[in-house]
């Protein structure tokens, strides 16, 4: 009778999915190798080892680079999140062996401070931790555990997250200094129907959609301008005149740029987010405290 204490053996190890997905990366075992602080014989044999215990080939070796083979193409994803949630599952297990310790994140242009010396006011022997993120990171830092709560704009994805509303922004329309709109009390979609709005390659679909209020509510796609790599990117456009954009007041701008008061759209709302049933009491405590500094 088999002994039920032992586990069963893994098909294969982290460390030869480590080297799967480099190589899958790299596309070239020298180049993975490299990043990997190993030599490519050590590589190439354990790639061997993991094709051997799954009977399968994962690469395609040619002169052009190595090449997933269908089978390498099926396992890459699955491998990938399992990499993920071996890393959440360490980064959960130190931050329970270390409930005195909490990370902040908060996106641009969103100030936490008040809320953070109230944090450490009542916590005066807690770690407290600050890091800024990109309007994109929210939840991704968040079920990485690379912060333990996040002050941010909506829109972005919340499963699995739990999220309190803390205060909304009027949105506002950027432009230059000597825009045909600058100067007016106010503005409407109507008035800047024809005005194109760059686009940041690789944003989240629906965060883009919320700032260039895409499509209108007459259901027109909004007019697209430049094509740009960051956000931070669009101001040297618009202040040259080839754009225009959608902001918040709270945005520090140039001194070739001003905003004008945006009517008829929705506002921007800001929330904390956390972790669904996260067991950090000092998660717990910064949502008091954001609450009582931060909402309006």
């Amino acid at each position: 009778m088999p002994d039920s204490s032992q586990p069963p053996a893994p098909a294969f190890d982290l460390h030869l999915a480590w080297c799967f997905t480099a190589v899958a990366e790299y596309r070239h075992f020298g180049r993975a190798a490299e990043a990997l602080h190993t030599t490519q014989p050590s590589l190439s044999r354990q790639i061997r080892r993991l094709e051997q215990q799954l009977g399968v080939s994962l690469f395609e070796r040619t002169p052009q680079g190595n090449h997933l083979t269908e089978a390498g193409r099926v396992l890459l994803p699955m491998v990938t999140e399992l990499l993920h949630a071996v890393d959440r599952a360490a980064a959960g297990a130190r931050a329970a062996a270390r409930p005195g310790s909490i990370t902040i994140g908060h996106t641009p242009g969103i100030i936490v401070t008040p809320a953070v010396r109230e944090l450490r006011h009542r916590y005066p022997d807690a770690e407290v931790h600050i890091r800024q993120l990109t309007p994109d990171e929210p939840r991704p830092a968040l079920l990485d555990h690379r912060v333990d709560a996040v002050v941010a704009r909506l829109p972005f994805p919340t499963d699995g997250l739990e999220v309190t509303a803390l205060y909304d922004e009027p949105r506002v329309l950027v432009v230059p200094l000597d825009h045909r709109l600058a100067g007016r009390e106010s503005v409407t979609l109507a008035d800047i129907a024809d005005e194109p709005l760059p686009k940041v390659r690789g944003a989240d679909p629906l965060a883009s959609a919320f700032w260039r209020i895409d499509p209108r509510p007459d259901g027109r796609p909004a007019p697209d301008g430049p094509l740009i790599d960051a956000a931070a990117d669009q101001f040297e456009l618009i202040a040259g005149g080839q754009a225009v954009t959608i902001s918040v007041p709270s945005h520090t701008l140039r001194p070739d740029l001003t905003t004008v008061p945006l009517e008829g759209v929705e506002p921007s709302h800001v929330v904390l987010a956390t972790r669904a049933a996260d067991r950090n009491g000092l998660v717990t405590a910064f949502r008091t405290c954001a609450g009582k500094a931060l909402a309006r």
